[in-house]
């Protein structure tokens, strides 16, 4: 089970409570009174003297006889929406004075959150106001009457009244109230201070103060950082609350262990100096609880240090348990898989920060892959023989270093099985009709999923399991591999990677941590950390549309991804933004009935709203910054917002998590129990990510890319090589003997790899792709060696497969593949000899055609060759075989030999069945034959591939031209 550190001696040191100190009452003035008198003239005259004068000008708004049917044969007069304004009016004076009830109710009970009258949002604030003027009276007279303030209770010469009930009453009303009750508080304080004084020392129960948690008001959850704000006057003194309740016990029999983890109901002891309308003193002198929460007042009051003897234990975030390691397993190379990756001790000079952030490897490398395709495809239509941009640019230097270290540490399987069991969680909850829980991290260890629930939500769907507490729900890796693809939103799009414990790996979610996630350190080392976050938000597979706000940093990182990234100048404009920004998702939210973005990602527009928000600010703001930044994060876990923030000195207002970052790579969070290997993406590694995105635009450079093969090999006769490979179709082999025993396909699948990178394979990436799971040195070697010595040797003594001046292994050109000829004829023909002399392009293009024989590596084994995922060479493949069998086309075209051209066009279909342009030129070319049953059954059957999609817009225009009656004879056709 991975270790718990405890944070420092230094950090742990609980305060203890302080003698109670006399409240201070504010005195009335006489502006008090006449903001009261005003207020009371005005209830009055709304109360009473609008339906006085509604029934003296207008009568009674009802009618005398109730006959619906006579009304409607009635003419339409002005009488008649008279009556019908009058009806209204009697109508908002009827709800204003429900409000006025409503609000009294709870100013006189001093218990609960004041209900909502329905639609009557400004009507009840006006009501709110005027109730509260007018109790300053009320709270003035108490002041000075104690006697009042006491009625009704039976207090002793040592007790002291309720300072207030354990219930929230939010808004302008809540400081009238405790306006009001502070002056209870005072005479309370007063009654017993002498008493205090002469017990020095000893701790008195009456000296003790409680607040019990508030269940939530729609999605706003209470914090440690607003109880601190309202009843310490400073949200920072959060801490101070956090070590008096740390480890103790609490009612439901879980315990506080993180300063943003608290659930409704718990009991917190608050600091001595604490006052407001919400706190406890003496349990028993509150009317307005009930005897069962009492009870746990009193029982949790037994838990404190003078109970205990000492200060509570380290807070801690809830580290899952890690179950057994299966057996190992024999592999298909007959020797043995490892349950958990065999680490290579040698890195061949490659970053290691990337070789130990396998999700974040695994999201750049699947969006370098999927931007390489794009930019295939865009070049694809820039003209057969001129395309652009063919050949993607071979990395070199710390580009290449970068890339190998992304396809040796990258999980594609685990994003895989991550974004499928979340989404998986969501599509059950959603058919048993729950709301998705409030997730704050989860836990990747050994395969197996943890998330860290804010509270307790119940037995999870299956597969899932309950972890060692409730808060915990686990998916065993075994029973993540059964889940498929779910056709809904992704859940928790802003979890992200933190750094690893042992085995385990963190992620936090930012959009639901309640406040500001704070983190310390040196500039540098935080910039580290904010770059892994950025780039993993840019690009990881368990998310759908986001947006990611980067301020002080990461104006290069944007290339990552143009569609989440954005980067602002500065703190100011960033305030202008997420202040805009919470208003209209709080309106947004309202408008369409939800609580918070969790239920709202489960309804019918869960694919178009609720994007989560991240902003990144490694810039320190200033105090008033600061300020605005906590306000604008209190109530965006709701909103699907998370802060993540930089500080120097670690001190930030509304920090829900403190982290820190040291100069050994290690992310501190002391009041979470966490102590981690920092996921990092250091200065030198960011640049070389951010150049390899940016080679790949076909635009780049003054005079665009060039589209020669990174190899060529001799298409003569005197250039026939020693082994020749056939990769275009079955995996062939031609000049070397088979390998005996089970590592044949082991060999065949390292040479093939080697086959496509002539650029050279790091010794790590093959082992990587070999064996995804891990393998050691001894083993890799071994496997190099025998590859070595089956490929043999060239008649000058030099070994077949080398290594170049990095350590890459490299094979001679004595050993060539069908798809190294099949570039080089396509070359040669559009660039080479073919272009001077039309005979020698015919034959060189008839010649590539013919090496054609299916899709790459056709009959590969099921579970071998997961490399090629990562690879693009599946999307170049087709869009070179369809090159060339259009150049060829146009060959044959050039002298009216249709029939010619059509045979060179479907055998290039045949491997490139989806290319629009092998089509569109099938047409033209059918077209020319002059037959138009022919070009009728072609239109038929191209429009019979299309399905539901129906036909490009370009074929439909192409088909509109030469043959304008094929929607006629399709529609005959069905």
């Amino acid at each position: 089970m991975p270790r718990r550190r405890s944070p420092s001696s230094s950090s742990s040191t609980a305060p203890r409570n302080r003698t109670p100190q006399p409240v201070r009452v504010r005195r009335r003035t006489f502006g008090d009174f006449v903001k009261a008198f005003l207020a009371f003239v005005a209830l009055l005259a709304l109360l009473v003297g609008v339906p006085f004068a509604l029934a003296v000008t207008a009568g009674w708004p009802f009618p005398e006889t109730f006959e619906p049917m006579e009304w409607l044969k009635q003419d339409i007069s002005v009488g008649t929406f008279l009556s019908i304004l009058t009806f209204v009016v009697w109508l908002a004076w009827a709800q204003f004075t429900a409000c006025v009830l409503v609000e009294m109710k709870a100013a006189l009970s001093g218990v609960g959150v004041p209900g909502r009258v329905p639609g009557a949002g400004p009507s009840q604030l006006l009501a709110r106001q005027l109730v509260a003027a007018v109790l300053l009276v009320g709270a003035t007279a108490a002041s000075f009457t104690p006697g009042l303030s006491q009625l009704g209770q039976s207090l002793d010469g040592n007790q002291r009244p309720t300072v207030a009930a354990a219930q929230q009453t939010p808004g302008l009303f809540a400081q009238q109230q405790e306006q009001a009750s502070g002056a209870a508080a005072a005479l309370a304080e007063q009654a017993s201070h002498a008493e205090a004084a002469a017990s020095t020392g000893a701790r008195q129960q009456g000296d003790t103060k409680f607040y019990r948690i508030q269940p939530p008001e729609g999605r706003h959850h209470d914090s440690l950082w607003e109880i601190s704000e309202r009843h310490l006057g400073d949200g920072r003194r959060y801490k101070e609350i956090f070590e008096l309740n740390k480890d103790r016990t609490q009612p439901d029999g879980s315990k506080l262990s993180e300063a943003s983890l608290i659930r409704p109901g718990w009991i917190m002891e608050m600091p001595g100096d604490a006052r407001g309308g919400e706190l406890v003193e003496m349990p028993d002198e509150a009317p307005g609880l009930s005897p069962e929460v009492r009870q746990q007042i009193r029982d949790y009051d037994r838990t404190g240090d003078h109970a205990q003897g000492g200060g509570g234990g380290a807070a801690e975030v809830s580290v899952p348990e890690q179950r057994p390691a299966p057996a190992p397993a024999p592999d298909e190379a007959g020797g043995q898989e490892h349950a958990a990756p065999a680490r290579e001790t040698s890195t061949f000079g490659l970053p290691e920060a990337l070789l130990a952030a396998p999700l974040l490897a695994a999201g750049l490398l699947g969006a370098l892959g999927h931007r390489r395709r794009q930019a295939l495809w865009q070049s694809a239509f820039a003209g057969v023989g001129g395309r652009r941009g063919m050949e993607p640019p071979t990395p070199t230097g710390d580009a290449q270093d970068v890339q190998d270290a992304l396809l040796v540490g990258a999980d594609p399987e685990g994003v895989r099985l991550l974004d499928r069991s979340l989404r998986g969680l969501a599509a059950s909850l959603a058919a048993e009709s729950r709301p998705l829980p409030t997730v704050y991290a989860a836990w990747l260890t050994k395969g197996d999923l943890h998330l860290q629930l804010a509270q307790p939500s119940g037995k999870p769907p299956a597969p899932w399991q309950l972890g060692q507490d409730e808060t915990l729900w686990m998916l065993a890796k075994d029973d993540a591999g059964r889940y498929e693809d779910a056709d809904t939103a992704a859940p928790f799009p802003g979890l992200v990677s933190l750094g690893t414990m042992d085995d385990s790996r963190l992620l936090l979610n930012l959009e639901a941590v309640p406040g500001i996630v704070s983190l310390s350190g040196s500039e540098a080392d935080r910039a580290a950390v904010f770059a892994s976050v950025a780039a993993e938000l840019a690009t990881n597979g368990w998310s759908d549309r986001m947006t990611i706000t980067l301020v002080g940093f990461g104006e290069d990182l944007t290339p990552l991804a143009p569609s989440r990234l954005r980067h602002l100048d500065g703190i100011e404009a960033l305030i202008e933004t997420m202040e805009a920004e919470t208003r209209q998702r709080r309106g947004a939210l309202g408008a369409a009935g939800h609580d918070s973005v969790l239920t709202g990602r489960t309804g019918p527009a869960q694919h178009t709203r609720w994007a989560p928000h991240l902003v990144l600010l490694a810039a320190e703001p200033s105090a008033e910054d600061a300020v605005t930044l906590a306000e604008l994060a209190a109530d965006a876990s709701r909103l699907g917002i998370g802060y993540l923030v930089g500080t120097g000195d670690g001190e930030l207002p509304g920090a829900a998590w403190e982290m820190q970052i040291t100069g050994e790579g290690r992310l501190l969070a002391p009041l979470l129990g966490l102590e981690l290997d920092a996921q990092l993406l250091p200065a030198a590694q960011q640049r070389a990510v951010v150049e390899l995105f940016v080679d790949v635009d076909p635009e780049r450079g003054p005079d665009g890319p060039g589209d020669t093969p990174p190899f060529l090999v001799d298409v003569s006769e005197q250039g026939r090589p020693a082994v020749y490979a056939r990769l275009v179709g079955p995996y062939e082999i031609i000049g070397l003997d088979t390998p005996d025993g089970e590592r044949s396909a082991l060999l065949h699948e390292a040479l093939a790899l080697l086959l496509l990178h002539r650029e050279g394979v790091h010794p790590r990436v093959l082992s990587s792709a070999l064996w995804p799971r891990g393998v050691t040195d001894d083993v890799r070697e071994a496997l190099i060696e025998r590859l070595r010595a089956w490929l043999g040797t060239d008649p000058d003594g030099t070994p077949r497969l080398g290594a170049d001046a990095t350590g890459r292994l490299t094979l001679a050109k004595s050993v060539v593949s069908d798809l190294d000829v099949l570039r080089s004829l396509y070359h040669e023909a559009t660039q080479g000899r073919g272009v001077d002399s039309r005979a020698v392009r015919g034959r060189l293009l008839t010649d590539a055609l013919v090496l054609v024989r299916g899709p790459l590596l056709a009959d590969r084994p099921e579970g071998r060759y997961r490399w090629l995922g990562h690879e693009i060479v599946d999307a170049q493949l087709p869009l070179l075989v369809a090159d060339t069998g259009l150049a060829l086309s146009e060959f044959h075209m050039e002298k009216d030999r249709a029939e010619k051209a059509i045979e060179a066009l479907n055998a290039a279909l045949r491997t490139a069945s989806s290319d629009e342009r092998l089509w569109n030129e099938l047409l033209r070319a059918t077209h020319a034959l002059g037959d138009p049953a022919r070009l009728t059954a072609l239109a038929a059957d191209l429009l019979g591939r299309s399905g539901a999609r129906g036909l490009p817009p370009r074929t439909e225009a192409l088909l509109d031209e030469l043959l304008p009656t094929w929607r006629d004879d399709a529609a005959l056709a069905v």
